[in-house]
Parts: structure tokens; C-alpha cells; sequence
């Protein structure tokens, strides 16, 4: 799987993030999982924390429900993986044929990225005003998804400005930075500005909303790239479950997006083939209401209106007043042109 399909259909994302839990095993089930849902990718994060984080909030007392550690450090190592674990997960999404790629959230990290040769790479909203580590994702010269969650459009310009001045390869991804998002936060027609605002780029949603109804409406409004958090159980412990989607989730709401360019079909009005036959028999056509010989010249009061289809239409009835029977005809025979003068 490479990211050559990129703006030729919708492209979805699979957000694994940390709900593998630090645990290499349930990492490979997400990603077959992702698979089986019909995503175009995953994507995971990589963060160097030492590099990242100030000693003081590296060494901060972390108690809460979904810990990984006495300390905000130990928690965010426990569920970090190392190269070779990124290395074997990259193989085994090459080998199921399901794209790969991940988010750095520092330098070191990107670096590590790098020795991989990732299709993409993500930058994090919190990254949105980081013009530093922008230019070095953006040296690495691969698609390049922006998230743009607590920005202001001047933020956005700024980094679409920074990045595509090195790569041009750039897709920006509308997204409200709260875990989950409210409906009322979500601002989707922010979508439509992006659309004008960055015409040579690709636009899409980071969707951290806890259902599957953002899709399809942001692609409404021009998204070709999507985003979705992604879980095996939305009760496992840690942060993003509760939001995240499980498979069957997941499943249904790659097929909305996929099936909505099929259901705006043609803007061609007409009958269609799979219309003819329900409206044969329940369409009505002209019909005689009661016996009349040749000769008799028709008066609406002559007419009926009933089913199936397949003769006159009603709206002709204006065509056959005052005209002439050429033959008898009986109650409830179709009247044709070709019998009257």
C-alpha cells in the first residue's frame, strides 16, 4: 500500500495513536483490524520524551485513572515503542497491504521516523505554531497531514506557509483539539474556508467527535481526507478510547464517506432502469371510464386516470378533449393517439 491514491478517492485514516496500550501484540490486532475495515492507513505516534518534556512535567506526579506510571514521564515511556518495534509494525502493514505512518511530536523522533522512509507523516495541532520541527517533517519531501486544532486561520496560513515552501505535498486537516469533541465545537464549515482559502492543497477532518456523522458531512463541504480514532474496546484504559471507534464503528463509517460520491451520482434528471418497473404499477394511465362507440368525440367526463403506467400520461388528457373514437373501445381500455382524430 502507497499513498499514490491520495485526492483520488476519500482517504481514510485509522488514528491507533497509544490505544495499543504499550503493548506490541495488541498493536498488530489494531492494524489487521484497521484492515478489515477497509481504512486506506494507520497511523501511530512517536514521541522522545526526555527531549520533549521539561524535566519538572517529566517527573510530575501522574495520579489518575488511566496512568501508565507514578510520573508523567514513566507513563508516556510505558507506552512508547522503540525503532525495531516500529520497524516490525511498518512490515506487517506492508504485508496486509495497509498504509503506514505516524505522527513525531519532536526531533529526535522525526529522525527515527526517517530511518523507516514513512509514505507521510502527520504534524499534531499542538505543533500547528512549532515552525521549527515543521520545516524538518517537511525537509523529508512525503505527504504531509496538518492538523490545525486550536488555531486561528492566521496560524493555519502561517504553517501551510512554512511547510510548502519546502514541500508542496500538503494536506489540511480541519480539527477541534478536545478528546472528545462536542458537536457544537466540531465547526465544520471551517472545511469551506479551507476549500478557498488553500486551493492547491488537500483538504480533510481529524475527527476526535465520538460518532461517525463528521464524515460525511465534511466531505459535503469538500474533505477528501479523514481521520478516526480507532480502538478494539472504547473501555480499555487511557484517554482516546472513549472516543475512539471499534470495528464495527469504524467499518460503517469508512462505507458512509465511500458511498456518498455513488449517491450524488449524475445531475442528469430521468427515468432510470431500476425506476421502470415499481412505476409501471403504480403509475396511472388514461383509460376510457365506460363503453364508447366510434364516432363519439371525448369529454373529460369520459376519462379515468388509473394503473398500472405504460399508456397516456395523465398530463395528455388536454390532447384527447374534443376528439373523435376511431373504434369502439370498453371500460378501462388504454385511449392511444393512434385511435382518435
Amino acid at each position: 500500500m502507497t499513498f499514490e491514491n491520495l485526492g483520488k478517492k476519500p482517504f481514510v485514516v485509522a488514528e491507533i495513536g497509544h490505544n495499543h496500550q504499550g503493548n506490541f501484540d495488541q498493536a498488530l490486532e489494531l492494524i489487521k483490524e484497521a484492515k478489515n475495515c477497509g481504512v486506506d492507513a494507520v497511523k501511530f505516534q512517536k514521541r522522545d520524551n526526555k527531549a520533549l518534556y521539561t524535566k519538572a512535567f517529566y517527573n510530575s506526579v501522574y495520579d489518575h485513572e488511566n496512568s501508565f506510571g507514578e510520573v508523567y514521564g514513566t507513563h508516556r515511556e510505558f507506552l512508547e515503542f522503540d525503532f525495531e518495534q516500529f520497524k516490525d509494525l511498518k512490515a506487517f502493514s506492508d504485508e496486509i497491504k495497509i498504509g503506514f505512518f505516524a505522527t513525531p511530536f519532536d526531533k529526535p523522533s522525526v529522525d527515527l521516523l526517517a530511518k523507516l522512509e514513512l509514505p507521510a507523516y502527520k504534524i499534531a495541532s499542538a505543533d500547528l505554531t512549532n515552525t521549527p520541527l515543521q520545516k524538518e517533517i517537511a525537509k523529508l519531501n512525503k505527504p504531509v497531514f496538518l492538523s490545525t486544532g486550536g488555531g486561528s486561520l492566521d496560524d493555519v496560513k502561517r504553517a501551510v506557509d512554512n511547510i510548502s515552501k519546502i514541500n508542496d505535498k500538503l494536506i489540511v486537516m480541519h480539527c477541534t483539539a478536545s478528546y472528545p469533541a462536542s458537536i457544537k465545537d466540531m465547526n465544520l464549515s471551517v472545511i469551506s474556508v479551507f476549500k478557498k482559502e488553500f486551493k492547491k492543497f488537500g483538504i480533510g477532518l481529524s475527527d476526535h467527535e465520538n460518532g461517525i456523522d463528521a464524515g460525511p458531512i465534511a466531505y459535503m463541504l469538500g474533505a477528501r481526507y479523514f481521520e478516526k480514532h480507532f480502538t478494539l474496546n472504547r473501555s480499555n484504559k487511557g484517554t482516546d478510547h472513549s472516543f475512539s471507534l471499534e470495528p464495527q464503528g469504524l467499518s460503517r463509517f469508512v462505507r458512509n464517506i465511500r458511498r456518498i460520491k455513488d449517491m450524488m451520482g449524475s445531475e442528469n434528471k430521468k427515468l432510470l432502469k431500476s425506476e421502470e418497473k415499481p412505476l409501471f404499477k403504480m403509475k396511472k394511465s388514461i383509460v376510457i371510464k365506460k363503453d364508447l362507440k366510434a364516432g363519439h368525440l371525448l369529454k373529460y367526463e369520459d376519462l379515468s386516470f388509473k394503473s398500472p403506467g405504460g399508456g397516456l400520461e395523465p398530463y395528455m388528457y388536454e390532447k384527447l378533449i374534443g376528439k373523435k373514437l376511431l373504434k369502439d373501445h370498453e371500460t378501462d381500455e388504454l385511449i392511444l393517439f393512434e385511435n382518435i382524430k
